[in-house]
């Protein structure tokens, strides 16, 4: 019998990074910020909250090996890549970008007023050496509050984007006294993120950047606590 765990992240124990034109938070151990204890979480490597000023931006730098998502909550966030991509990336939309044998790209902040924030998501992959890939798809969860919408697969099921790794992200906008439940098969394991707002969750309330890690569970259970919650969840083998 697996032990069930309940493993609250809280936001403000995150790790930070202030730059003046960046403003990030790190749920795991990234770039200068370094904690043993939160290297990660299965396959999942990277969640950073990203808040980047007006035409400020990430210039062009490399990756490899990495499954990257990113996520737009607001502003625009502009993308260029050395597969010869570029594309504005705005609410609603998610992009995945295979790294693999190795990419360049830059993110910029196109507007001359406002602040972009924005998830950008690293998860391990299967296998190294995968041929770099560019996927980019909008979601409507205004017209599907209250469900959990796929966005990401590993199989790219359902109109979600394809991740090379057995991961299934899932997006819900919750309103308050909703509740969303989600089934879970044996031997997977899931991580909560919370974008805006507040939800219980095993009898705890999570709200803005907080995350919990829950293992052995049938069944996760989701409970919109404010008006409308914005919710990540990562079903992870």
């Amino acid at each position: 019998m697996v032990d069930t765990t309940v493993h609250i992240r809280p936001a403000d124990e995150r790790g930070a990074t202030e730059l003046g034109w960046l403003s990030s938070r790190h749920s795991f151990s990234f770039g200068s910020y370094y904690d043993p204890g939160h290297m990660g979480f299965r396959s999942l490597r990277v969640i950073n909250d990203d808040r980047v000023q007006a035409g400020q931006g990430f210039g062009t730098h490399p990756h490899r090996d990495m499954e990257i998502i990113s996520i737009v909550v607001d502003g625009a966030l502009e993308h260029q890549d050395s597969m010869g991509n570029g594309s504005v990336i705005r609410p609603g939309d998610v992009q995945r970008m295979t790294a693999g044998t190795g990419v360049t790209h830059s993110e910029f902040n196109p507007s001359p007023t406002d602040t972009v924030r924005f998830l950008q998501v690293w998860i391990e992959p299967e296998a190294r050496g995968l041929e770099p890939g560019y996927e980019q798809r909008t979601f409507d969860l205004e017209s599907r509050r209250n469900r959990w919408v796929l966005v990401a697969s590993r199989e790219g099921r359902d109109g979600s984007l394809t991740v090379h790794q057995d991961v299934a992200l899932f997006r819900a906008v919750i309103e308050r006294g909703s509740q969303l439940v989600h089934r879970v098969a044996d031997g997977r394991h899931l991580w909560v993120q919370m974008i805006s707002g507040s939800v219980e969750l095993d009898r705890r309330e999570l709200s803005a950047g907080d995350g919990a890690a829950v293992i052995g569970v049938d069944q996760l259970i989701v409970s919109g606590l404010a008006p409308v919650s914005d919710v990540l969840l990562f079903d992870l083998s």
